[in-house]
């Protein structure tokens, strides 16, 4: 089989790949009890391992992770003993929709508009198992590689069951090779791949300054504030160029591949063409070369229902994004003790870490790479350019410590215009084609490249 009649199995199965993700969207898979019902996630499960049985995966089940969900998991043997092993991954939980009103389309209803498909989870990351689904079923029995699979239930949540399920389940998930499908391109039609990640630190920052609030015209000039502390304190983690500043912590990376043009990226944030960008130093470099703190929310009184007082408590929620090289126990640390330091008037100051995550550097010079490359050149037309990302994935790290030896690839159908995590979160569904094309010519060609015997059908 060429690859073009792959991209013609490919097409004629988007069809079918629109109305699954239809079905998988509307599963309100939000892994939190206090927002949704559980049994929405355990359909999800369900769906994804129902959906990879009929793909061929025989012995698809339901494993549950130390934080309580569940991961999709399951094996699909080549018939060819020697053949390398590819794990796939994916997670069917999505972000909660966040406020209604601010959707175009209905969050959990996957809706077509100027060709894109809405919807919560369209993109990230349920449009990765459809993603999956598609290249498997344009392979068919094409297949000169093992398979194995993990979809898991609480990425979003961050409360790391699959991070603690892969060490004590090693030899399930072992592979020569890990697709780590939650990333994305750079734009649509612009293939990448994903070599870096930050890692995180996130601590809540409380000050207490008075007892009790007292009136402010009464007691206002000489008694501490405590808001007006914590907004002092936060004052010192960013400069005039807006490079964050916490005090022991390196801020001066470069990042060495693909540069991130500031005209796009403001295009992709949704910003003016003349909106100022914060930091010194290039858009790749602070977004994926350097340290940057955002706030994430505040505690006080809010402005209805505020009175004449002085507020006595504050406290805000921090987090920390890290880049490679960077430790998060260091950056813990180092952000305590600059949050310390800072606090004005004698004000009680304490600092809580709530996570922490490790950033991600992957080795590119495998033959899993060099295949991944060749297929996303006949896929789009066009190189590879290789990407960081702002963002964390824990697991992969994880994924490196438990498994030494495999390389780790991280694709994906997302790109900047999806808005994963935001109100009207969609996806291209030219990017669900390419990829399952992609993905599709990468485990034909892994399979070819690894070992004697390795153009015999499985």
């Amino acid at each position: 089989m060429t690859a073009v009649d792959l991209r013609d199995r490919v097409t004629a199965l988007m069809p079918r790949a629109h109305e699954e993700l239809a079905e998988l969207v509307a599963m309100r898979s939000v892994a939190d009890p206090r927002q949704f019902p559980p049994e929405e996630c355990r359909r999800a499960a369900v769906w994804v391992a129902d959906a990879f049985t009929e793909a061929g995966f025989a012995d698809t089940r339901l494993a549950e992770t130390p934080d309580g969900s569940q991961a999709v998991v399951g094996t699909r043997p080549c018939g060819r003993a020697d053949a390398p092993t590819v794990l796939l991954y994916a997670h069917y939980d999505v972000q909660p929709p966040l406020a209604d009103a601010e959707w175009r389309t209905p969050p959990f209803r996957l809706t077509e508009v100027d060709g894109r498909w809405y919807g919560r989870g369209a993109a990230d990351c349920k449009g990765n198992i459809l993603m999956h689904l598609t290249a498997l079923r344009a392979l068919g029995d094409e297949l000169p590689v093992h398979l194995k699979l993990v979809v898991e239930g609480s990425e979003e949540q961050g409360t790391g069951g699959l991070e603690a399920f892969v060490p004590e389940h090693a030899d399930l998930l072992r592979a020569d090779a890990i697709l780590v499908c939650d990333t994305g391109n750079a734009a649509v039609g612009e293939p990448a791949v994903t070599v870096s990640l930050r890692g995180m630190v996130t601590v809540v920052v409380s000050v207490e300054a008075l007892p009790t609030e007292l009136h402010s015209g009464m007691f206002g000039g000489p008694a501490p504030d405590a808001l007006a502390a914590l907004i002092a304190v936060l004052a010192t983690l960013r400069d005039a160029d807006g490079d964050t500043t916490v005090r022991g912590l390196p801020n001066d990376g470069r990042w060495p591949g693909a540069p991130y043009p500031a005209a796009r990226f403001r295009t992709d944030a949704g910003l003016s063409p003349g909106a100022a960008l914060l930091g010194s130093g290039g858009v790749a470099d602070t977004l994926w070369a350097r340290s940057s703190l955002t706030v994430l929310g505040i505690d006080c009184p809010p402005v209805v229902g505020s009175t004449a007082a002085i507020t006595p408590r504050a406290r805000a929620r921090l987090n920390l994004r890290i880049p490679p090289g960077v430790r998060p126990a260091d950056a813990a640390g180092a952000l305590t003790a600059h949050l310390t330091a800072a606090a004005p008037w004698g004000v009680h100051l304490s600092v809580a870490v709530e996570g922490i995550g490790e950033p991600f550097h992957a080795a590119t010079d495998g033959p899993a790479h060099q295949v991944l490359a060749e297929a996303m050149r006949a896929a789009y037309g066009r190189p590879v350019s290789r990407l960081g990302q702002g963002g964390s994935i824990p697991l992969c790290t994880v994924f490196a410590d438990t498994y030494p030896d495999a390389e780790i690839l991280l694709i994906g159908v997302e790109e900047p215009q999806a808005l994963i995590h935001a109100p009207n979160e969609s996806v291209a569904p030219e990017e669900i084609a390419a990829m399952a094309l992609t993905e599709a010519l990468f485990l034909r060609g892994y399979g070819v490249s690894r070992g004697p015997g390795a153009r015999r059908r499985c």
